[in-house]
């Protein structure tokens, strides 16, 4: 994914901005900014004119209550209150009557740097801090107007705080009394925005404002929604990928009470057959008695230990280059040097997230209505559109509250909204909700994708690598997509060996190649995407290195890292500083380990203090440090960090693995693909901030790739051993 966002910002077409106010029909000031950047279009067409809701941002009512629009998905990151900061912040709103809500499907919410509607590589606060300190700053400045003629003062002899603008002679006047006034206000080009010395909201440690909701079980997710007349659509799928319905049996299906239809459906690839009806389990009672005889000639039936010998293979060759910066005869001296090498392997992962997913949709012929948690809007709304026979704009596509997503929402081929497209097309009228149960969404695919990497390493005299060779072999993500034009380059998908050929280790001799086979299983970028598999190869060989060279760990990184890797730096003087006293008083039978990583442009360093229990390992402490700029929100990023470093835990877990046999996925449930449980959980996690006055940068994701590496970094101190497969089976 950060590859997309550094093409996207490097095809930025001409900004025009766009900021609409009017006094509208529910009372108060409506007021709209669009930043029109098309990433994907071509430069020199002229776009069409835009019609663009007036309330799209804010919306100030005449009680005082203050809503503020958020142009992104909410799945647990937290931008539901972070955005709402920034922009009340700017706008010197009275945040006790700040409330907010997420923005449908439209061109006016599109990301202003890549012209699109998502959520993706932790990139919403930072592309959108601009932007909703803007919006916030000129909602402000046309409210200070309004006072101003009304008291016929100029505007800086005006001060404003809590929701109300302040003039001389004590007077004052609420924003929500102005409001109607500054909507017939002309649009500031230019205002002043605050320095970091004046935030009264940014930089707080601010309660979210959808924790209450979410924790008295009020909240309302995608799953929980229920229409009047809806019926319920599961699907039954083929049992390997590409699979074709040859003909079907649904007499029993359709002999229970409830059941409405049952038909064939297409696929992305292959077919299925839906079964509707009245209620979940209903539906799925009905699913169960199907009779389906499965055309699987043509496809291929992958298998994961067939893979695996395979990949191996083919990492012993040179792939597709994607950085070679040295001498190549340094690169073959490493055959007869003091050298390590290592190969790694990681399976295929599936997301998981606690809500499974669900699509709603009402197709009334000439127009729909949709409802889903999605990371893609633009793509979603198009992709329904286009079943259906819509152009976009007829399609209202609601953006729901969702229970997790960790990429799994965020697919370029909208297959979960195509499915509920075509079923909702033949029940014209009736809504309908498609529903994926936990056996669907383990067995759907879309996994982050399996790899091998290979490693030799020539190492020099002082105990620095002189040479590094590494080639990592696994399926791209992009291919087939509309991005890989963009992002993948000579072969190389980007998302693959990031954190590789952009290694922040001074490395010398560097030589960086990758093969990409395909294969049949449907894979899909996992929170952090590439460093999930780059990070634990990276920081475990460096600690690797570290110890043959009998170096401190930390003090081996300071040594290696890149002069202009300031980030990584401050990160990890940070966690040294504030992990020193623990890392010295281990007790008998512990060991730390650590790690560092950047990504998604923030320096992350991490410590944890492990030991073994029942032949699994125990985390007692992680001190997690991290510079990502400006600090929006503490809170929610600590939050995300605590959460962050469990995520990352599912790639130690002993059934943390999704295998294939024959083509046929061998995982059900939660009972063969476990996610971390408490007691693997870490007992406590302390997060610290680098104070910073920069733009801000990713917090959803960068947290996941330090946390595996740091804990068999640790393990390898116990053990003497050096783990390069996961998940970890055995100690």
């Amino acid at each position: 994914m950060r590859a997309f966002l550094e093409a996207a910002t490097s095809r930025r077409l001409s900004r025009r901005k766009f900021l609409r106010v009017s006094a509208g029909a529910a009372g108060g000031l409506l007021v709209s900014i669009y930043a029109d950047l098309p990433a994907f279009a071509q430069e020199g067409t002229q776009a069409p004119q835009k019609v663009f809701p007036p309330d799209a941002f804010v919306h100030i009512r005449p009680d005082g209550q203050i809503l503020i629009t958020v142009n992104r998905l909410e799945f647990g990151q937290g931008v539901h209150t972070a955005l709402p900061m920034i922009l009340a912040d700017e706008m010197d709103a009275d945040w006790s009557q700040v409330v907010a809500e997420l923005a449908p499907a439209a061109d006016v919410y599109k990301d202003p740097i890549f012209g699109i509607q998502f959520v993706g590589g932790s990139g919403s606060i930072a592309h959108s801090f601009q932007q909703y300190r803007e919006l916030g700053a000129k909602t402000r400045a046309m409210l200070v107007a309004a006072a101003a003629d009304r008291w016929h003062v100029t505007p800086d002899q005006c001060r404003t705080a809590n929701s109300v603008v302040y003039g001389p002679g004590n007077q004052s006047a609420r924003y929500a009394e102005l409001a109607d006034e500054a909507g017939r206000k002309p649009i500031p080009d230019k205002v002043r925005l605050k320095q970091p010395s004046e935030f009264r909201l940014i930089g707080k440690r601010v309660r979210r404002l959808d924790s209450r909701a979410k924790c008295n079980g009020s909240q309302k997710f995608g799953l929980d929604l229920d229409l009047p007349g809806m019926k319920i659509a599961l699907i039954a799928r083929p049992p390997v990928f590409g699979g074709r319905v040859r003909s079907f049996n649904d007499k029993d299906a359709r002999s229970i009470a409830g059941v409405r239809d049952v038909f064939e459906i297409p696929l992305a690839k292959g077919s299925a057959v839906a079964v509707v009806a009245d209620r979940f389990w209903i539906a799925k009672q009905a699913r169960d008695r199907l009779t389906i005889d499965w055309d699987l000639s043509g496809v291929e039936h992958a298998d994961t230990r067939e893979l695996s010998a395979k990949y191996k293979e083919l990492a012993r060759t040179t792939g597709n280059v994607a950085v070679s910066n040295g001498d190549q005869k340094a690169m073959n001296a490493i055959a007869s040097a003091n050298r390590l090498v290592a190969e790694y392997e990681f399976p295929y992962l599936a997301h998981s997230p606690m809500e499974p997913l669900n699509t709603t949709i009402r197709f009334d012929g000439d127009r729909a209505e949709a409802w889903a948690g999605s990371q893609f809007q633009t793509f979603d709304q198009m992709a329904i559109a286009e079943v259906l026979g819509l152009k976009p704009e007829q399609v209202t596509f609601h953006t729901e509250m969702t229970g997790g997503g960790f990429g799994r929402r965020a697919v370029a081929d909208s297959h979960v909204q195509r499915e509920a497209a075509a079923i909702a097309k033949r029940l014209r009228g009736t809504p309908v909700k498609l529903v994926w149960t936990r056996e669907d969404d383990v067995q759907g695919g879309y996994y982050r994708p399996m790899h091998v990497h290979r490693v030799e390493i020539g190492i020099g005299r002082d105990g620095m690598p002189a040479a590094w060779r590494h080639v990592i072999v696994g399926q791209s993500i992009l291919a087939g997509t509309p991005f890989a034009p963009m992002l993948v380059k000579n072969g190389v998908d980007g998302t693959a060996v990031e954190g590789t050929a952009d290694t922040h280790y001074s490395i010398p001799n560097l030589h960086v190649s990758v093969h990409h086979p395909t294969v049949n299983v449907p894979v899909l970028w996992w929170r952090s995407v590439g460093n999930t598999h780059t990070a634990f190869v990276m920081e475990t060989l460096i600690d690797e290195l570290a110890t043959r060279a009998r170096i401190d760990p930390i003090v081996y990184r300071r040594k290696l890292l890149k002069a202009d890797a300031g980030k990584l730096r401050r990160a990890l003087d940070l966690m040294d500083e504030k992990s020193a006293v623990w890392r010295t008083k281990l007790a008998p039978g512990h060991a730390f380990g650590v790690s560092c990583h950047e990504a998604f442009d923030t320096g992350v360093a991490c410590a944890v203090d492990v030991s073994i229990e029942n032949k699994r390992p125990k985390i007692h402490r992680v001190t997690i440090a991290l510079d990502s700029g400006v600090a929006v929100n503490p809170l929610t990023i600590e939050s995300q960090f605590q959460a962050g470093v469990a995520f990352g835990l599912s790639q130690l877990v002993a059934k943390g693995a999704i295998t294939l046999k024959d083509g046929r996925v061998e995982q059900r449930n939660f009972d063969g693909y476990t996610p971390p449980y408490m007691v693997d959980a870490p007992v406590a996690v302390d997060v610290h901030i680098v104070p910073s006055t920069e733009a801000p940068t990713g917090i959803g994701e960068p947290p996941v790739p330090v946390i595996s590496p740091a804990v068999v970094n640790a393990l390898a101190k116990l053990t003497g051993k050096r783990y390069r497969s996961l998940p970890l089976v055995t100690l």
